[in-house]
């Protein structure tokens, strides 16, 4: 995914090669049926699909852990800069989902059984999709601009940040297509995770830390289990499609273990600091009988909806980390 696959990535299936639906280079046949245009609604309906908005909460959580780590560290919090956080990379993430949108279809991935259409359809053209990547990344630029303007954080810094979360959410499927190759999950594991919390602590406090990169640990883990639970059940399909994934290198088993270990590592991450520092960081831990619920599911090898369900617990976990964080004395929590 470009990103937007953490939640709802495409399904391809495996009885329908993607040659049954075009050819081999991702263009319609010359008999395919064209949907008809739709009234100016149904389009901008269309856009918002392509965005594909259930898996925004994988980029607004890490924005919130890192605006709670702020206000927990210097004791005030700018709500502005919270936004403006919020839109830059809700703008970078949207737009790297168009980018994805793109290069699955013009490589032949997407097809007739996909959950994203959008090309597939022509319901939209794809020119209409890189139009619109290309407005969405120029409105983060902007947002990045004026965040600039009202925070203290050195250009430099910001730069560094912003445009390496730029370039990962476009270079997943795009340009190099870490994603077909094998590295998109450790795209997804450092975007997702220890760069959007360092991004939205930085722009509050005006300086670089490291402890944002150790707190968003857990939540980045619990991310990549939405990936990989997706890539797993798509093996076979992503296979035939050319793709080489992680859940391909190292097989069933092995995909299996690798999820149980994304799943519950955080939660053991909960109870050290539980323990040791302070009990409102307990509050994950209300999540855990999904966990176990998901873990016997994805044994039984039953993955239909499997990556929503890893997703639904992805947004509890992290929306009960940051009251953990927030809910925490001053100075009870080390680096902080």
């Amino acid at each position: 995914m470009g990103p937007g696959e953490l939640v709802q990535k495409i399904s391809i299936n495996a009885e329908s090669p993607r040659g049954s639906e075009r050819n081999d280079s991702g263009v319609a046949p010359a008999g395919a049926e064209r949907v008809p245009p739709g009234t100016w609604r149904q389009k901008c309906a269309a856009y918002v699909l392509a965005l594909r908005p259930w898996s925004f909460s994988a980029s607004l959580t890490p924005v919130a852990l890192g605006s709670a780590l702020a206000y927990r560290a210097e004791g005030a919090l700018d709500p502005g800069l919270l936004v403006g956080s919020a839109v830059t990379v809700l703008a970078v993430h949207g737009a790297g989902n168009l980018v994805n949108t793109y290069y699955d279809f013009s490589k032949g991935i997407d097809h007739k059984k996909s959950d994203d259409r959008t090309l597939v359809d022509q319901i939209l053209e794809p020119q209409d999709v890189v139009r619109f990547g290309v407005f969405l990344y120029t409105v983060g630029c902007i947002c990045a601009a004026g965040l600039y303007t009202v925070s203290t954080l050195k250009l430099e810094h910001l730069a560094l940040i912003y445009f390496g979360g730029l370039s990962s959410s476009f270079l997943y499927t795009g340009g190099i297509g870490f994603k077909y190759v094998a590295l998109g999950d450790v795209v997804i594991l450092i975007t997702f995770g220890p760069l959007a919390v360092m991004f939205a602590h930085a722009v509050q406090v005006g300086y670089l830390s490291v402890s944002p990169l150790l707190y968003a640990i857990p939540l980045a883990l619990s991310t990549e289990a939405i990936l990989h639970s997706n890539n797993t059940r798509d093996m076979e399909s992503d296979r035939q499609a050319g793709i080489v994934t992680l859940a391909i290198l190292i097989g069933p088993a092995f995909s299996y273990i690798l999820y149980t270990v994304l799943l519950f590592l955080p939660y053991l991450i909960f109870c050290v600091l539980a323990t040791r520092y302070t009990i409102s960081m307990a509050l994950p831990l209300l999540t855990i009988p999904m966990a176990f619920s998901l873990e016997r599911q994805f044994r039984s090898q039953s993955f239909n909806k499997i990556p929503q369900r890893t997703a639904k617990l992805n947004l509890l976990l992290g929306l009960f980390y940051v009251f953990g964080i927030t809910l925490a004395p001053a100075g009870a929590l080390p680096k902080l």
